[in-house]
This record gives C-alpha cells, sequence and structure tokens, in this order.
C-alpha cells in the first residue's frame, strides 16, 4: 500500500545520503519534495504541515549538519517522526476484554469490510488469546449478512448467535449479552449495519446498541483506499458514538496509504489492527515502528521472523536443526521448505518485508520470480519415488526423464531445482560450522525462544546496510541470497534461476 511513498521518499533520502555535507538549504530542498510525496499519498494537509515542521526543526541542528552521516541522520529523523505520527496509546494489539463476558462493538460504513474483519478478529481471540468468543450480526438491513457472519463462524470454529428473523438491532444485542452470560463466553463481537455513507439513522441505531450493552472497545473498520474520506468517517463516528480504536482494511491493495497517516494524527485514535487479505488469518497488529519501517524500505524482519514461527512447529524445526547440522539435506527438506515460503505468503510477501526489497521489487518482476514456479518444484518432488527424494545424487537421465514428464515439465527446470538442493546442501554444511556451536543453531534456538537469539544476529537491532551486505554475503544477489529466519539459512543463490514467469 505505501509503494508509491515509500519510492518517492526513497529517491529523496538517497540523493541526500550521496552528499557529504548538508546545509539548510540541502534539508529544506529535501523537506519540500517529502511534503509533495506526502500529499500526492493521501496524507492531510494539516498533517503533512506538521510532520514537516517537526522534522525540518531537528534535522536542520547542529547536531546532524556536523554529524558523520548527516543523510542518514535525516533519515533517521524521519523515521522516528513517522513513528510519533503513527503511535497511539497503549499497545496496540491489547484490547480492553478483562471481565467476562467483554462486549466489542464493530461500527463502519458499508463495504469497509466489517463482517470480515469481526470474523478475523474472533479467530485471532481464539486462538491467540485462548477466548471463547460469540459473535452475533445487527445487520437486518443487508441480504444474507446474517447468514455470511454465520458461515464465515462455522469456517473459523467460533459460535455465532442464532438467528432470529423480525428482531431488531438492540434486541439482538441483548440477546447475545444474554446467551454469552448463560454460555460463559469471554468476549461477544457485535457486528452492526453500515451505510453507504453516514447518516442520522446509521448513527442513531449504533448509538442505541452502545446504550444496551455499554462496550469495553467500540471498533472504526475503516476502507484503506478511501483516502481522505476515511479521516471525515472516523471523526463522525467518534463524535457521536465514541470509538476507542481504527481497523484499516485493504492494506494490502494500491490505496496511497496517507489515510493510516492522516487517521492517527487527526482522530487521536490508535490504529489497533490492518487487514492484509481476504484469509481469516490476513489481519495483523499495527506496529508503528514496523510500518515506519516499510514506508522507508527499511523492510521488516521482525514481521517475518514471526510469521516463520506461526507457520514452522517448534519440533519440525529441531528434527531439521538436527540433520542440517550433520549437512544432510535431501528433496525432502527441500520439498518442506518450498511448502513453508508458500504458507508464510509466497516470495513476494517475503521480499517486502526485506531491508532494501522495496527496490528490489522492480528486478524481481523483471527476472519473473512468480510463485508458480514454488509449486512447480514441489511438484517436481511429488514425482520423485521415496528412494529418489532421500538421495537425489542417484538420479540419472532415464529417472529424469521420467520425474519430469510425471510432473508435466522439461528436464531443464529438473536440472535447476536438483542443482538448488546442492547448492542449499553445501550452505547447510558450511552454516552447521560456522562460529561457537554453530550459526544455523544459533539461529533457530533464536527463532524458538531457546535461549533467545545473540545480540549479534537479532534483525531488530541490526542495522538495515549491515542486514543487506550479510544477504549479500550468502547469496551474491540479493534476490538469490536471503537467508530467511526459521527456514535454514534460506534461499541459496541458486534461486535467482527459479525460471521464468510462464
Amino acid at each position: 500500500m505505501f509503494e508509491t511513498l515509500s519510492e518517492r521518499l526513497g529517491g529523496v533520502f538517497d540523493r541526500l545520503t550521496k552528499q557529504g555535507a548538508l546545509s539548510e538549504e540541502d534539508v529544506r530542498t529535501a523537506m519540500r519534495e517529502v511534503r509533495v510525496a506526502l500529499l500526492e499519498a493521501d496524507v492531510s494537509l494539516p498533517v503533512a504541515r506538521q510532520f514537516i515542521k517537526s522534522v525540518e526543526k531537528k534535522a536542520t541542528g547542529a547536531a546532524v549538519t556536523k554529524s558523520v552521516t548527516p543523510g542518514q541522520q535525516v533519515v533517521k529523523i524521519v523515521h522516528d517522526e513517522l513513528i510519533a505520527v503513527l503511535t497511539g496509546e497503549g499497545d496496540p494489539g491489547a484490547l480492553r476484554i478483562d471481565n467476562a463476558p467483554a462486549p466489542i462493538l464493530m461500527v463502519g460504513l458499508q463495504g469497509s469490510g466489517k463482517t470480515t474483519t469481526t470474523a478475523k478478529l474472533a479467530k485471532r481471540l481464539k486462538e491467540r488469546d485462548k477466548k471463547k468468543v460469540l459473535m452475533a450480526s445487527l445487520d437486518v438491513n443487508r441480504p444474507a449478512a446474517m447468514e455470511q457472519l454465520q458461515i464465515l463462524g462455522q469456517q473459523i470454529g467460533v459460535d455465532t448467535l442464532p438467528i432470529v428473523k423480525g428482531e431488531d438491532p438492540v434486541a439482538i444485542a441483548r440477546r447475545a449479552r444474554t446467551q454469552a452470560s448463560l454460555g460463559g463466553y469471554d468476549v461477544y463481537m457485535l457486528d452492526t449495519a453500515g451505510r453507504l455513507h453516514i447518516d442520522a439513522e446509521l448513527i442513531q441505531q449504533a448509538a442505541n446498541v452502545r446504550d444496551a450493552v455499554n462496550p469495553r472497545e467500540t471498533l472504526l473498520v475503516v476502507d484503506g483506499l478511501t483516502g481522505q474520506d476515511a479521516v471525515n468517517v472516523a471523526t463522525e463516528f467518534d463524535d457521536k458514538i465514541g470509538v476507542s480504536g481504527v481497523v484499516l482494511t485493504r492494506m494490502d491493495g494500491d490505496g496511497r496509504g496517507g489515510a493510516a497517516l492522516s487517521m492517527r494524527a487527526i482522530t487521536g485514535k490508535p490504529i489497533r489492527f490492518v487487514g492484509l487479505g481476504e484469509k481469516m488469518d490476513a489481519l495483523e497488529t499495527f506496529e508503528p515502528d514496523r510500518v515506519a519501517g516499510r514506508i522507508l524500505g527499511m523492510g521488516d524482519i521482525v514481521a517475518l521472523v514471526e510469521r516463520a514461527q506461526e507457520t514452522l512447529e517448534a519440533e519440525q524445526a529441531e528434527r531439521m536443526m538436527r540433520r542440517f547440522q550433520k549437512g544432510q539435506f535431501n528433496m525432502n527438506d527441500l520439498k518442506m521448505q518450498l511448502e513453508q515460503m508458500m504458507k508464510m505468503g509466497g516470495l513476494g510477501a517475503m521480499m517486502q518485508m526485506m531491508p532494501g526489497a522495496a527496490k528490489m521489487a522492480r528486478q524481481m518482476d523483471d527476472a519473473g520470480l512468480d510463485d508458480k514456479v514454488l509449486r512447480q518444484q514441489v511438484a517436481l518432488i511429488n514425482s520423485m519415488t521415496r528412494t529418489e527424494r532421500a538421495n537425489p545424487q542417484i538420479l540419472q537421465a532415464s529417472r529424469k526423464k521420467r520425474i519430469a514428464a510425471g510432473a508435466g515439465m522439461e528436464v531443464s527446470e529438473l536440472n535447476k531445482l536438483l542443482k538448488m538442493q546442492r547448492q542449499m546442501s553445501d550452505m547447510m554444511k558450511k552454516m552447521g560450522k560456522m562460529g561457537k556451536g554453530g550459526m544455523l543453531k544459533q539461529a533457530m534456538k533464536g527463532m524458538f525462544g531457546k535461549g533467545g537469539m545473540p545480540a549479534d544476529m537479532d534483525p531488530s537491532r541490526m542495522d538495515p546496510k549491515a542486514l543487506e551486505a550479510a544477504a549479500k554475503a550468502m547469496g551474491g544477489k540479493l534476490p538469490g541470497g536471503m537467508g530467511l529466519p526459521g527456514m535454514g539459512g534460506g534461499l541459496p543463490s541458486g534461486l535467482s534461476g527459479l525460471g521464468k514467469k510462464k
């Protein structure tokens, strides 16, 4: 979502960091460009003005102009200021749901993704916080709105309030409260009706429900693609109903991202969560420092590690680690890693979180890196016998032909896969021996909280440039050589030859 903003700011900062010393005029010129970039990204004028004023004041101080790396100092000041603009009160992911049953009221305009977000949040509360959740749809206007929530509830294994036709929203809310108390639920979520625009009836209905159940949290769901208007919607809802936090949906879209910056600054309400796709687990806590890092192309290693932790079982990782330390890396291991990459959202999703990867997005497109390639490689491995998977070195011409034909592919594609497996196997041997206790062992321990990640390997404490250099050292070109946490060293340089989009 922040692509355009990232590109514009990237260009400005590249010019700044190339200059040795910075005059006040240099900083002012850069800030003018930053302001234009913010306005183009749909950040509201007062917010952009205040932002530039604040940055300019800090960036023209003697500490910056006399600094060894003045350009990078300015980038850091902009980064810190972005975090300040985006940060709300307290922990964004911590909802006030201590006294059971705690009501959460979901409000917003029609089409902003309220019902889907309600289900995503219910799934998150159930799985992460181990809460027993009840969902209830109060939308009596939109056809099949109640049925939609019921179906989503069945998909994620969360109970929904039985539908009774002809009830008004306040009656449904009261019934949900009774059911939650009797059924021993920790949280009950109320999905209110939306309108295409704010009107008196919509506000009144939501206010009546609020008065009936007295919610602990009132979350406003806003479509991230609506830009400036999203801020007006948030202000209006907050004035009339009182909002405790905002959930921005469609943050994976191609909107210009300014709504997020303006929303927090103008309404003063924290952005709690962001929706990043259609799937039920595509809801993330809004972390200002990570978002600021992504906007400035610094990557989001922490999110990558978290995603790896979620998709990789600790026991499985231990098993993998023992094999890798011995330098054992056969086709079964490669298949496991390819499937792990697909679970983590594919190559594209992972590359976006890498430091400096924004600049490589185009290179990746040109190289034709595509998730289809991962699926084809898994198909080739599935086409092998058990013995062949365990001992890929036994593959000779006739076997290769049979395997390629079985996967509906060329022998040349299989040869690429075999080369990749050999390179990864060699890399595992090297990593297993490197450093005290083995670099691989240290990284894996850090991943699964056994003794924590060593300070010199903690990506969150590392300088993005150092990370980039380390990645390059591991595999030549960045797209090829990224060592990914939890992926046992990740992608070798052979990956740059994964294949072209067909």
